[in-house]
């Protein structure tokens, strides 16, 4: 049976990878859905880099994200997503430029919830940081019109394309004035 999914469709160049992925210099070198594994490894330039002359922290807590994600989205079929609704990263020690390393698991996986947890290396294999993560399994439809080129479009099934979403807060929203009883 052939892999299907957004994740194969990205790693068989039939839609290009997310923007952010390539800012990362993301790379797969392997991935076992049936294990729910990946390792993955990124190119840290120096601009990545805080005052300190290290990598910024949200810089490698998004490479754990793009570790972890992807060890779950390799397992999804065709429509199918999965948004992280939590991450938690813990960094151990600081990291340079270069190439570092990004193992991923699937450590349980349910219906609608997946718990996922993984860690980050640098090209000595020591630790930089290690993550867990909960996302969320989503299904979602293509929209054929509102696409930005390279990226991929999807909307929550049920909800119709160009239809307008209800709004889910009142911020910068006058309300009547009350009248007095």
């Amino acid at each position: 049976m052939k892999p299907e999914g957004p994740f194969w469709d990205v790693m068989e160049g039939r839609v290009a990878p997310p923007p952010a992925a390539v800012l990362l210099g993301w790379e797969l070198v392997a991935v076992d859905p049936a294990a729910g594994t990946i390792e993955v490894a990124f190119t840290a330039s120096e601009q990545f880099l805080n005052p300190a002359g290290v990598i910024q922290g949200g810089f490698l807590a998004a490479m754990l994200d793009d570790t972890l994600g992807p060890a779950l989205v390799a397992t999804l079929g065709p429509g199918q997503f999965a948004p992280t609704t939590d991450l938690h990263v813990q960094f151990l020690h600081p990291a340079r430029p270069g190439r570092l390393t990004g193992r991923g698991r699937v450590v349980r996986r349910g219906q609608q919830v997946a718990f996922l947890a993984g860690e980050l290396l640098d090209s000595s294999g020591k630790l930089v940081a290690t993550a867990v993560a909960t996302a969320a399994i989503r299904s979602f439809r293509r929209l054929s019109s509102h696409r930005v080129p390279g990226l991929h479009a999807f909307t929550p099934r049920g909800r119709t394309a160009g239809r307008a979403a209800r709004p889910t807060s009142h911020a910068g929203t006058r309300r009547p004035a009350r009248r007095p009883r």
